[in-house]
């Protein structure tokens, strides 16, 4: 009798398993992102019928096509000078080892996951400086070489490690039939890396077309997209359906976005797999060539130019604020002194603990995530890995402005809770968890887990012993991406920051906000605090992260 009760027992808890997985992550994404976005859409809808306004005419008034051209226009451009500056860094990537590879990684990661807000204070460093007779201060130039400095990231570590995997045989074969380097590399090794190339622009595409902050910072108003549009709309005239009806549009953008990266996925995967020993001698074969030693401190140059240089620059005008200026800790010693009510060193405080709780948050519900996308199968399946990476892709705006209207209707225990900024991090950074998890239990051999369940293990046990310690190391980098991300958001947090849950990208934009010199070497020290930051975080990062490589957002 006790056998049979255990049994029927056993079944229900692991129902109530199954059922938990899927119902945490969906609850939560309910939540946290399909309330705040539904409850803006009915609040507009109101609105527009009271005024007897028709759809057509809010596009019109808002020029909603042209704002529409530019937003595809700068994304697309961006995409195309990213790809091409980043070329060279990947192929450097590719064939590179140890710890110059390790020291690579964290060269072009820290750009990926610096908050916009600070890429945006280096850049006007830098175009205000060194590069101050290119008169590019402001605008579309400034905003293309922010983004390009961001997303080179992305061509890196998906184009780099699609071409770590290529078979090395190939492009013997080919230069044994009598092809030259340059010959075999555009008939062998391009054709193979097409679909990692599609996939790094879809994603960069993606980013750039709802990026905001450095578009505001940069941007000066002279560039308006749809983003920064729909924050003038909400915040600065108040008008909602105006700023819904571009919502809506972006949206269908972002949608059309993730298609293309759904249709590109898994680039990483692109030819054939290659043992340790044949990469080494691989390598070892390379770095020996007649022109490449030359080419590799080059591209080493170009690097450090490109990616190291508007954060030195940065580092450089936190103590020097204005050009001809004098040398000074000012920007430094006020970081004790309060910014509207709340010092950087408080807001750096909160910032740290709010993104380790956003961290705790994002890992648990995306590994659950994950472990449920792992098990669905089919259009179902499909489906929900789809809405996973939403969130990572919708406005920021749209967000922030649908939470405060969520919050309007909240008694002020629950809108003022210092809890909510956490989860609208987690819910940002939970893309990058589920994309990183989702490949490192797919390598899990089925074998194990079988062999686990028929000794009588359930599911729970299954995952804590089989799974658990060799997907350790790919959540521990999934954890420290989580920690990056909410550390650096900014747009959400900007509609939502209190006095006492202020974060530091949105004290530093505050600071920039404000006039006088003072101000500027606040923002600037802040700016560099926060590099520091976020440059430990991706050395702790690179440090839990698998052999393997992981995906970007």
């Amino acid at each position: 009798m006790s056998r049979a009760g255990a049994r029927p027992a056993g079944r229900t808890a692991t129902v109530a398993g199954r059922v938990a997985l899927r119902l945490i992550p969906a609850l939560f994404i309910a939540v946290l992102f399909a309330w705040p976005v539904l409850a803006l859409v009915r609040r507009a809808v109101n609105l527009a019928a009271a005024s007897g306004e028709r759809l057509g005419e809010l596009l019109t008034r808002t020029d909603a096509l042209a704002l529409l051209g530019v937003t595809l226009g700068q994304a697309a451009a961006s995409t195309v000078l990213a790809l091409v500056a980043a070329a060279p860094i990947a192929w450097l990537y590719a064939h590179v080892g140890g710890r110059a590879s390790v020291l690579l990684a964290v060269v072009v990661t820290v750009p990926f996951v610096l908050p916009t807000v600070v890429v945006g204070v280096a850049f006007r460093s830098l175009l205000t400086g060194p590069l101050s007779f290119l008169h590019i201060q402001s605008g579309l130039g400034a905003v293309l070489a922010a983004h390009v400095f961001i997303n080179v990231a992305v061509v890196v570590r998906v184009v780099g490690a699609a071409w770590r995997n290529l078979d090395p045989r190939l492009l013997e074969a080919a230069r044994t039939l009598g092809a030259g380097r340059l010959r075999a590399t555009l008939t062998v090794v391009i054709p193979r890396l097409l679909p990692a190339i599609a996939g790094a622009a879809a994603l960069i595409f993606l980013f750039c077309s709802t990026s905001f902050g450095v578009v505001i910072i940069l941007g000066a108003g002279e560039l308006r997209t749809l983003e920064t549009e729909i924050y003038t709309q909400a915040i600065g005239y108040f008008r909602i359906p105006e700023a819904v009806v571009l919502s809506m549009v972006q949206i269908v953008v972002v949608f059309a976005a993730l298609m293309l990266t759904r249709v590109f996925a898994d680039p990483a995967g692109t030819g054939s797999a290659r043992g340790g020993v044949e990469r080494r001698r691989r390598d070892a074969a390379f770095v020996h060539g007649r022109f490449v030693r030359p080419a590799m401190w080059l591209v080493s140059v170009w690097t450090v130019v490109l990616l190291v240089g508007p954060v030195v620059v940065l580092i450089a005008r936190s103590v020097r604020p204005t050009v001809g200026g004098e040398w000074t800790l000012a920007g430094y010693r006020a970081l004790a002194e309060p910014v509207n009510g709340v010092t950087p060193l408080e807001s750096l405080e909160y910032s740290l603990v709010s993104a380790a709780f956003a961290t705790v948050i994002a890992l648990v519900v995306g590994v659950l995530a994950a472990v449920a996308l792992h098990r669905s199968r089919g259009v179902v399946g499909a489906i929900a890995s789809a809405i996973s990476l939403v969130p990572l892709g919708i406005s920021a705006v749209t967000l922030g402005f649908g939470y405060l209207i969520v919050l309007a209707s909240m008694p002020y225990a629950i809108a003022a809770s210092p809890a909510i900024i956490p989860c609208v991090q987690a819910l940002i950074a939970i893309p990058m968890v589920i994309r990183i998890m989702l490949p490192a239990l797919e390598s899990v051999p089925v074998r194990l887990r079988q062999a686990a369940a028929t000794l009588g293990a359930r599911p729970a046990r299954v995952f804590a012993t089989v799974d658990l310690p060799i997907v350790g190391r790919s959540m521990g980098a999934a954890a420290g991406f989580a920690f990056v991300m909410a550390l650096g958001e900014f747009g959400a947090s900007s509609f939502l920051a209190r006095a006492d849950t202020t974060t530091l990208p949105v004290l530093i934009g505050s600071a920039l906000n404000r006039p006088g010199a003072a101000n500027l070497a606040t923002a600037m020290a802040a700016s560099v605090v926060l590099v520091a930051a976020t440059t430990l975080a991706v050395l702790v990062v690179e440090a839990f992260r698998p052999r393997s490589e992981v995906p970007l957002r």
